[in-house]
């Protein structure tokens, strides 16, 4: 792996998000090399708070790793003095991040005018749980509530025939918003670094995920008129799920129909195809329901490690169900080294996960901990002294 400098090196962003949505985008631009200055309220960003059980107050797991490589500024901006610190922070900035509802940050005197007044070219992104302009605007959303407006929680009920609405376990919403807004973050810096124009980005959390949900999910009623009900029957088949073994589950996934000859080969049970409604890649396509069932009564026969060698050994997709509780101990991110063992200057060892993506120009940076509540605030408050005082402010708003 070549050496390089951080792809985002010089790049200063200001984050004034919290929760999940704002951090997880800035999190993602940090560890491809952006300094990240995190601005928090005395009380500190909420969901510090959030995943017991934490080793100290305000350092949930959760924040581990959601915040690391950050720089933790604790600012008043009811005061005056803390105002002019910020201020001198965004005019040093490239972006001002934030989630705060526009009609509360205009009193604050951070409004997308006030700002582009203390830098002409800068990228103000405004992280909301609805765009403007609809009947939702400017209302508070979760992703329990996202995931409710957009279908997600009826998807579990429409598997297992309950009718019953239920959340998808994960902050799924909160997360999909995240990547849309890195996404969005990094098209908005390329714009500035053609064109030298900054600009004002809004990135919903409702459109995001309703847009991700429906890739698949708008099915029938993607053409007009529909010619077919909402949602991708593979998704939401309740025969297409894992199957039971001796010890557990496993996922076995025959996309073609070229497979399943070989699955009910490796099954044992190759005569099963012999059937008349059954002897052709059509009819076994018409009734894969059939298929899936007579899987699941094999299956319990063999344990999970068993039906695995023999599914891979035959080039069928297969995969232990693995419980979330065993996944540090997953033999490919082991080899790969997705986690690392660490320790954080005042929670001591822990888990923390590399970035996803390899480049073979940037290698994997070294990311300072997760940042208590103002851990640097008075390093960052001199550097806004010295901006504020310094040619670098007469620079800024010459731009």
């Amino acid at each position: 792996m070549m050496a390089g400098k951080a792809m985002l090196e010089g790049l200063r962003i200001i984050d004034m998000t919290s929760v999940v949505f704002g951090p997880y985008a800035t999190q993602i631009l940090a560890e491809l090399g952006a300094d990240i200055i995190k601005v928090e309220a005395p009380e500190g960003d909420s969901f510090r708070m959030s995943g017991k059980p934490a080793r100290t107050k305000g350092m949930s797991p959760a924040h581990l790793n959601l915040n690391k490589g950050k720089r933790s500024i604790v600012l008043d901006l009811k005061s005056d003095e803390d105002k002019a610190v910020m201020r001198a922070l965004i005019a040093s900035a490239d972006i001002f991040i934030h989630n705060v509802r526009l009609e509360a940050i205009e009193r604050l005197g951070f409004g997308p005018e006030e700002v582009r007044a203390l830098r002409r070219d800068i990228i103000y992104i405004h992280c909301v749980g609805f765009g403007s302009g609809g009947p939702y605007s400017g209302l508070q959303a979760y992703d329990d509530v996202i995931q409710a407006a957009s279908g997600a929680a009826t998807l579990a009920g429409r598997v297992d025939a309950s009718g019953t609405a239920r959340y998808l376990p994960s902050l799924i919403a909160d997360k999909v918003a995240g990547m849309t807004g890195a996404q969005a973050a990094l098209a908005a810096y390329v714009h500035k670094l053609r064109t030298g124009e900054g600009q004002f980005v809004e990135v919903p959390m409702f459109e995001a995920f309703t847009q991700f949900m429906l890739l698949e999910h708008l099915a029938g009623l993607t053409f007009d008129p529909p010619n077919a009900p909402a949602c991708y029957f593979r998704q939401i088949d309740p025969d297409r799920q894992p199957f039971p073994t001796a010890d557990g589950a496993i996922s076995i996934v025959p996309y073609t129909v070229q497979s399943w000859p070989v699955v009910f080969e490796v099954l044992g049970d190759p005569a099963f195809l012999q059937q008349p409604d059954l002897n052709t890649p059509a009819l076994q396509f018409r009734n894969q329901a059939r298929l899936y069932q007579r899987t699941a009564q094999l299956t319990p026969s063999r344990t999970t490690a068993d039906w695995t060698a023999r599914f891979t050994a035959a080039r069928i997709p297969c995969m232990p169900v693995r419980d979330m509780g065993d996944i540090l101990e997953d033999p490919h991110l082991t080899e790969t080294g997705f986690f690392n063992r660490d320790i954080h200057p005042s929670e001591g060892p822990y888990v923390r996960m590399r970035r996803p993506v390899t480049y073979s120009a940037y290698p994997e940076p070294e990311l300072g901990a997760a940042p208590r509540i103002g851990e640097h605030s008075e390093l960052i408050r001199a550097e806004a002294i010295g901006l504020s005082a310094g040619p670098a402010s007469a620079a800024s708003e010459s731009r």
